[in-house]
């Protein structure tokens, strides 16, 4: 019984993704209220009439107390969980007990993210959005309500299974050989070799990566700076490679739930997604980490090549018109500033300044509407007035009044975006893009560089790390270590499916540990959330322990400070939703100021039986081997 819906203001549905038991208890509530030879209602209609009141309460709620609820729990034990992204209102709902309110908030959060990806700047504006999520052809809303639906069960199923999307870490295949060669072969071979083909049609691949399955061999990347675009980029790339595309005549979303069975073989069951069409890139919209600062959701061409099942390239190109993007972010967030001092009553110059200031902005904007051409004549129209109104002598000035024409700037800037980004991606005849003879000669080289290790990769990523034996850890039965400065993780395997049988056994112990496992991340957030970073729990027979803690570059572990408190309906921890880690990093480095400083979290399960100074004694030689791996017994 599980439901996520996104509605409109006025009640609209604009995207809803229901499991098959929530769909059939709604198809049988509103089909026995039609009259007799009358079929059932449109399934859409019935969603938007059971969520009609909860809508319209909301929207009340905020009109008249500025306030609203975020949960609420019915009569029968069913969860809702509520959130509200400028005009659109996000619902989560579930009625079988296995999600509570910390998963369904992070699945409106994960939700938005992909909405961010597919779309970009555009979420940036109420009405563009909307469009784009309801389109009024139906065939093509039905295909893209399928996309999505089918993303956020890949994303479900990869994180009820797969311990890096459980802790938003990306798991690195272990094997330093062979990781620096071919990371080597990336940037001197491959990306210099595609960059200098006049056949790349002006792109210029900023990011290549080999995924085995859901472990990352090699990562190159042409900036040094990659914290979150590294983390980001990679779970993205997952979530695209694994689910498939509607076809055109798909339209049945009740079928989607067979994603499962083409799942990657180490976390879910064998993979047999069809490959995408090498010649038809994916535009999406990632976050660039530059020296002057972060832009969020730019443009990228996504090109995931298959080399074998359960391998694959990726390659992310920077397209010919990027800058367009920058410069529509830079004035997007000073109209923002703006209207946020406008909106707190700051009038004249009090509201006008700032980073970038309005008048910076004004010269640079006039530049770029004059090189946009004449066919923007709306754009043009509207800044006119907007410099009428702030800049004339004889105009109102920087007051309230400004906030409507405000608004407006931000819709029309939002709306060249999509022209740029959102429907020439679409045309099949604009070049922008790798030739296919490019991409199959890309390939080719890597399917040459690799040879002779397949094989063995498939069988190292389903056991990246054993347990077979502990010498040196008697008890420890599991552990997780991620570096939150690389958003990297370590973890032995934990695979339990009905073809493999993990370290733990196969059965009922070994889905016991992981349920606990999953359990633990869950209660450890919790404890974070609240501001500790260090907890240890006895449950039954077994003795938990989790710790976060800050290094400098050298190893040198930092002294323990305190960790910001978050309320209670704050995003989610994480990298998906927000990044939590480096705002953490950030806030605990102030008092560093000039050193390098990391971040680390370690989850360990033991057996209860062995004494609380092995454990800790344990972790701590853990937390000092692991990211060491030539010294680490385990790998």
């Amino acid at each position: 019984m599980k439901c996520l819906l996104i509605a409109s203001e006025s009640a609209e549905v604009l995207f809803q993704w229901t499991d098959p038991e929530f769909q059939q208890n709604v198809q049988e509530q509103y089909g026995a209220s039609q009259e007799e030879g009358h079929g059932l209602p449109a399934f859409e209609d019935s969603i938007s009439t059971l969520f009609a009141p909860i809508i319209i309460s909301c929207s009340t709620m905020v009109d008249r107390l500025c306030d609203s609820y975020t949960s609420f729990t019915t009569e029968n034990n069913h969860i809702y969980v509520l959130h509200q992204f400028d005009e659109c209102l996000y619902i989560a709902v579930n009625g079988d007990g296995e999600e509570g309110e910390g998963d369904l908030r992070r699945k409106i959060y994960v939700m938005k993210k992909m909405i961010e990806v597919m779309f970009g700047m555009v979420t940036l504006s109420s009405n563009l959005l909307r469009r784009e999520l309801r389109p009024q052809d139906t065939e093509q809303r039905a295909r893209l309500w399928k996309h999505l639906q089918s993303l956020l069960e890949t994303y479900s199923q990869l994180r009820e299974n797969d311990q890096s999307f459980l802790v938003e870490a990306v798991e690195r295949l272990i094997h330093p050989t062979l990781c620096e060669q071919c990371i080597e072969f990336l940037e001197r071979r491959l990306v210099q070799q595609l960059n200098g083909s006049v056949e790349r049609a002006g792109e210029e691949v900023l990011h290549a990566f080999i995924l085995i399955h859901t472990k990352l061999l090699a990562f190159y990347s042409r900036y040094r700076c990659v914290h979150k675009p590294f983390t980001s980029t990679c779970t993205i790339s997952y979530l695209y490679f694994y689910t498939p595309q509607p076809s055109p005549t798909d339209r049945d979303s009740s079928s989607s739930g067979g994603l499962c069975s083409r799942m990657a073989e180490d976390s879910l069951q064998a993979l047999e997604v069809p490959p995408p069409a090498p010649s038809t890139p994916r535009r999406v919209f990632l976050e660039v980490s530059l020296k002057d600062g972060l832009y969020p959701m730019m443009p990228h061409s996504m090109y995931c090549l298959p080399l074998w099942p359960g391998i694959s390239l990726v390659m992310l190109t920077k397209i010919p018109t990027s800058a367009v993007a920058m410069s529509v972010y830079m004035f997007l967030e000073a109209f923002a500033k703006l209207e946020k001092r406008l909106s707190e009553g700051q009038e004249g110059s009090a509201a006008s300044r700032g980073q970038p200031t309005i008048h910076d902005v004004r010269s640079k904007l006039d530049k770029f509407i004059k090189a946009l051409g004449p066919s923007e004549i709306q754009l043009q129209n509207v800044w006119t007035e907007f410099k009428n109104r702030a800049f004339s002598r004889g105009g109102p000035g920087f007051n309230r009044d400004l906030i409507p024409w405000c608004k407006n700037m931000k819709t029309q800037l939002c709306g060249i975006y999509r022209q740029c980004f959102l429907i020439e991606s679409g045309k099949a005849d604009i070049p922008q893009r790798l030739s296919p003879s490019l991409q199959e000669r890309a390939q080719t080289m890597m399917q040459e560089k690799l040879m002779d290790w397949k094989d063995f990769l498939l069988v190292k990523s389903k056991r990246n790390i054993t347990m077979v034996s502990y010498p040196d850890f008697p008890g420890l039965i599991h552990f997780i270590c991620v570096d939150r400065s690389t958003g990297q993780m370590i973890a032995p395997s934990l695979n339990i499916t009905e073809r493999n049988t993990s370290e733990l056994g196969k059965g009922p112990v070994a889905q016991f540990i992981k349920s606990k496992v999953w359990s633990l991340v869950s209660t450890t957030r919790r404890y974070l959330q609240k501001g500790y970073s260090t907890v240890t729990l006895r449950d039954g027979d077994f003795y938990f322990c989790y710790f976060l803690w800050f290094e400098n570059e050298t190893g040198y572990k930092l002294e323990a400070g305190d960790i910001p408190i978050l309320p209670d309906d704050s995003a989610p921890i994480g990298m998906l939703a927000w990044d939590y880690y480096r705002k953490l990093l950030r806030y605990y480095s102030k008092n560093h100021q000039g050193e390098v400083v990391k971040c680390y979290e370690l989850l360990t399960v033991h057996l209860g039986v062995i004494p609380t100074e092995i454990i800790l004694q344990h972790c701590r030689q853990l937390a000092s081997k692991l990211w060491e791996p030539s010294r680490n017994p385990l790998l």
